[in-house]
């Protein structure tokens, strides 16, 4: 029996490593943070799973039935298994992403197990075969517990990654300041920031030799990351892209990289679940108009109303919108068509500047419009800015379109969602034809108190521009059925629902015909399934 107990120590052993790669995996979407790990545990009751609960039943039998082992080890092992099964063939939207700080607390966190298992092994007594199974035992528990295995690694080593972040950040300062002639430009916003930053890059890379921070890389510490990494002492220009979770957020890497130019792309209930209220939201993104210098320039989004009230005296002020008619640049004439997008850009004194483009949508104009402010106050020529906005391609998952080989058109749209940008997605969505219109969406998260209510409105746009509805998931289910109800418009037979993504692609197959255009409108991270 010597030889099941070892086989059963090894199973649990490798289930346990799997375990906290997954529970790490989740650890690192919620930042690192504490707070924000609790909260998600709370909400996704994955401590009190099926499997956790499992777990915990066949933690205490063993305990219970300690003078006769076998029957425990024998489930232990199955259970262990299948637990291996499960997470070694598990998919996920946003797998672990092993940087050095998830490397040691990942190897932290093993070590931690691995002593409580060797601390059993020595200190219960009895023979061999007693202390293996005392052993696997301990490795049960840790399963159980292996939520909290994680925080304390992260615990233990809070010292030693405040010294690792010290030494980065002295270092990216010190390489910035060595520069003093780079043009830095951070940008921000409740959403659009991503898309603005790729469409300013390619536009400024006409005229400069221009860097920005790649993917999210959008906190402090991706700021830095980008810095010791990417920037080179030849580079002109620096477009940050600057993220916040919490007030504070944004004047952090301010007062690393010093922007003397900003763009803010919107102020939305976006992150209301951490914010609060959009006055914090508001108060936050106006972090990087509040550092930016007397002779500097903040570019401000006026078709959101608080940005637009929100008065700027420390630094110069240029305001743009696309339905604003009172901001200093408009897009005016916006005409959509199968080839993409055209309109003009108004200005002061008369300037008008027609621009083509192959990206569809009002919030992808408004993000050009901002780029276009941006490049004109930086002295990039209007023959130059045309020829860069006519060569943008769209950013992956956000109203990207492409049509597949059997001849349905894919707006992908999957990224992320929020108030403005799904309306519009879906306003898109509804001048496509002459096939169905079919949507496939989650809904919206992390918006607070709002979350319901706007989804609820979400409902209401799909219902007034869609023939198919695929509506993902439990969590804004209700809601944005509610709506599709309430506009009056879509058949019962024409909403569906479905649990996975999976599931809305089997049924999508069964629908789609060619001439079909199909929007992917958001898809939930990880720590929303």
């Amino acid at each position: 029996m010597i030889i099941v107990a070892f086989i059963t120590l090894a199973f649990l052993a490798i289930a346990l490593r799997n375990e906290l790669r997954r529970d790490l995996m989740m650890f690192q979407q919620n930042s690192y943070r504490f707070d924000r790990y609790r909260r998600w545990l709370s909400e996704s009751q994955d401590s009190t799973s099926w499997m956790r609960l499992t777990g915990l039943v066949l933690f205490f039998v063993s305990l219970t039935t300690f003078s006769h082992p076998y029957f425990s080890l024998i489930a232990s092992g199955i259970f262990a298994i299948v637990l291996t099964y499960r997470l070694s063939t598990a998919k996920y939207k946003k797998p672990l992403v092993w940087t050095a700080r998830a490397i040691r607390i990942y190897s932290t966190s093993v070590l931690l197990c691995l002593a409580v298992a060797v601390a059993v092994f020595f200190i219960v007594g009895g023979d061999l075969f007693a202390r293996v199974f005392a052993a696997t035992v301990a490795l049960l528990g840790c399963y159980c517990c292996s939520h909290l295995a994680i925080v304390a690694a992260a615990f233990v080593l809070k010292p030693v990654e405040k010294l690792i972040v010290r030494r980065y950040y002295n270092d990216a300062a010190r390489r910035l300041a060595s520069m003093p002639d780079l043009k830095i430009i951070g940008v921000t916003g409740s959403y659009g920031k991503t898309s603005t930053k790729h469409f300013l890059h390619k536009i400024l890379s006409e005229q400069f030799d221009t860097v920005m921070t790649p993917g999210n890389f959008n906190t402090t510490l991706g700021v830095v990351r980008t810095i010791r990494e990417n920037l080179k002492p030849y580079n002109e220009v620096f477009i940050v892209e600057m993220g916040a979770k919490q007030p504070g957020d944004i004047r952090e890497i301010c007062d690393l990289v010093h922007p003397t130019m900003g763009i803010i792309t919107a102020v939305g209930p976006q992150h209301l679940e951490s914010f609060k209220t959009i006055e914090n939201v508001r108060d936050t993104k106006f972090e990087l108009a509040d550092a930016l210098p007397s002779d500097g320039t903040i570019i401000i989004n006026n078709d959101f109303e608080p940005a637009a009230a929100r008065k700027v005296s420390n630094t110069g002020a240029l305001r743009y919108g696309v339905r604003d008619g009172k901001a200093d640049y408009r897009a005016e004439d916006v005409r959509y068509s199968a080839a993409g997008t055209t309109f003009t850009v108004t200005g002061p004194d008369g300037y008008r500047l027609p621009l083509s483009t192959r990206l569809m949508g009002e919030c992808n104009v408004s993000d050009l419009l901002a780029a276009v402010v941006a490049a004109r106050a930086l002295g990039v020529s209007d023959d130059k800015i045309k020829s860069a906005v006519a060569s943008i391609q769209p950013v992956e998952h956000r109203l990207s379109v492409k049509e597949t080989p059997s001849g349905i058109t894919i707006l992908d749209d999957a990224y992320n969602s929020n108030p403005v940008g799904s309306r519009m997605a879906l306003e898109v969505l509804g001048a496509m034809g002459p096939g169905k219109r079919i949507v496939i969406t989650p809904g919206m998260v992390e918006l607070g108190t709002r979350q319901e209510e706007l989804n609820r409105e979400f409902g209401s746009v799909i219902g007034r521009n869609v023939d198919v509805a695929i509506i993902v998931a439990k969590v804004n289910r209700d809601a944005i059925v509610e709506g599709i109800n309430a506009a009056g418009v879509l058949p019962e037979k024409d909403i569906h629902t479905v649990d996975t993504f999976a599931q809305a692609q089997e049924l999508l197959a069964g629908i789609a015909k060619p001439g079909d255009t199909v929007l992917y409108e958001n898809d939930l991270p990880d720590t929303f399934k």
